[in-house]
């Protein structure tokens, strides 16, 4: 790490010196890395950096090593900063308190709250249904923060599956009823009348426990405007296996929206009923990218397919 990021690092910590490092994870495709760094007296005892790095080559682990992939991953980096910089105060979402943003050259640092050193130290790799709940209860609070806002500076389209931005996987998907319905139903998405903030890559791996169960959120690459289905959908499939996915849909739904209303300052049905007439169209949307990205992936099931194809014929 430069020396001008060391001395931001300890700037917007009040600390004397960094101490031990401790690697979080690489960034997709070695974009650069994600660190947990100690503090000698700080305001805190460690802090949470995101050091992106452009490669000087392209490593994605699946090939598509692309000038279109490469910007759109920087484009991501940058909507993330410009997240935390001017939109991440106002979500009621419990997320990492931002302390500094900076830009040099070709590198970019974000310094962040250390989840782990106030409460939310736990990984999950599968969950309970309280945890679940728990979460739908986050993705609800935050969809809450910013229902009518512009996601100026942010996607114009949140998620890093928008059919606009993934048009080499829609060239390989070999589902010909699909690839011809997929504009209709980003179309069907993009037209809804209440729109919100999406998270964009609301995976279980993108939230943080406590030991009650309380969760915060992290990573917004991908934060932008849309339909709050589009991060549910995409979080109960990254949790649940194809049978829990159809044997607890009406849960789920019911689930979220309770916490949603109770989020918002007034109720609103006729949000609730449009979100809830767009579950299946967001299921099938992230159907579309998925088939066209790695289509021996794990989450293909016959449960997609099914909500798929009848997202198809309602079209």
């Amino acid at each position: 790490m430069n020396e001008y990021f060391r001395s931001v690092i300890l700037q917007s910590t009040d600390a004397s010196a960094l101490l031990k490092k401790e690697m979080i994870q690489e960034l997709w495709s070695g974009y650069g890395k994600i660190l947990r760094i100690g503090l000698e007296n700080g305001t805190a005892n460690s802090v949470v950096i995101k050091h992106v790095q452009l490669p000087k080559y392209k490593n994605h682990p699946r090939g598509w090593n692309t000038d279109l992939g490469h910007q759109r991953k920087v484009k991501s980096y940058e909507v993330e900063a410009t997240w935390y910089e001017l939109y991440s105060k106002k979500s009621t979402a419990r997320l990492p308190q931002c302390l500094a943003v900076e830009r040099l050259d070709d590198e970019l640092l974000i310094v962040l709250e250390d989840l782990n050193a106030v409460g939310y130290p736990i990984r999950k790799q599968s969950v309970t249904w309280e945890e679940i709940a728990q979460c739908l209860k986050w993705l609800a609070q935050f969809h809450a923060s910013y229902l009518n806002h512009e996601p100026e500076g942010l996607w114009e389209v949140g998620t890093y599956w928008h059919l606009e931005t993934r048009p080499q996987e829609l060239a390989e998907l070999n589902d010909q009823r699909l690839k011809e319905a997929a504009s209709l139903i980003n179309a069907k998405l993009n037209a809804c009348k209440h729109k919100t903030f999406v998270h964009g890559d609301a995976k279980l791996a993108n939230f943080c426990l406590g030991q009650e169960s309380q969760v915060a959120g992290v990573d917004f690459q991908y934060v932008g405007g849309g339909c709050g289905m589009k991060d549910v959908a995409y979080f109960i499939g990254s949790c649940l296996n194809e049978r829990d996915c159809e044997r607890l849909e009406s849960q789920i739904l019911h689930t979220y929206f309770e916490y949603l209303q109770n989020a918002m300052v007034v109720r609103n049905e006729a949000l609730e009923k449009e979100w809830r007439s767009l579950y299946r169209v967001a299921w099938a949307d992230f159907h579309r990218f998925l088939k066209g990205w790695s289509p021996s992936h794990w989450k293909i099931n016959s449960y997609s397919e099914r909500v798929t194809n009848e997202v198809i014929n309602h079209l």
